[in-house]
């Protein structure tokens, strides 16, 4: 297998694809299905399974899910903006730097948590929105777009199928 497709094993985000009531609800759902998902992709892995780098030069099991945590973290907090404030300036973090903070070497159970919390809420907001707030936008500075929220659903709907599948592909790969 090579090296892109073990780095996108659900093919890039096709940020030109287009958004329908049937592809939101899909993306609302993938949000909402997510966590009950990864604690199937992770469970019995011992820590030396968690260790190990789903592809070369990539992060491992462990630092996924605690990135999950963080990146969804961050992307809730985002969507929260945009609905309470008008078109707001996001702060973008260095994910590769916070993938190396020594909290990614704590047990996967804690952030297993935050994203119950986390998908569970960010479902509960996107599932209580009407079309224009779908429209709303929030500004992101490294991108150098205007990011709709409707936009945001979407990739974080592939996010969390892009590396569900690192998790699953590496399990398969080795015959976890």
């Amino acid at each position: 297998m090579d090296l892109e497709a073990l780095r996108y094993p659900v093919g890039e985000f096709d940020a030109a694809m287009s958004f329908t009531g049937a592809t939101r609800k899909a993306a609302i759902d993938r949000i909402a299905t997510l966590p009950a998902e990864l604690r199937v992709a992770v469970n019995g892995l011992k820590d030396s399974q968690l260790d190990t780098p789903y592809r070369p030069q990539g992060w491992t099991v462990r630092q996924v899910v605690h990135h999950l945590a963080d990146s969804h973290m961050n992307g809730l907090t985002r969507t929260k903006l945009a609905l309470t404030e008008s078109n707001p300036t996001i702060k973008p973090y260095d994910e590769n730097a916070w993938a190396a903070l020594g909290d990614m070497r704590l047990p996967i159970d804690l952030s297993l948590g935050i994203v119950d919390g986390i998908h569970a809420r960010w479902a509960a907001v996107f599932r209580s929105m009407d079309d224009p707030q779908f429209a709303r936008t929030f500004v992101h500075p490294e991108r150098g777009a205007t990011i709709t929220l409707e936009f945001q659903l979407h990739d974080y709907a592939w996010h969390s199928s892009h590396h569900l599948a690192h998790i699953t592909g590496l399990r398969g790969r080795q015959g976890w």
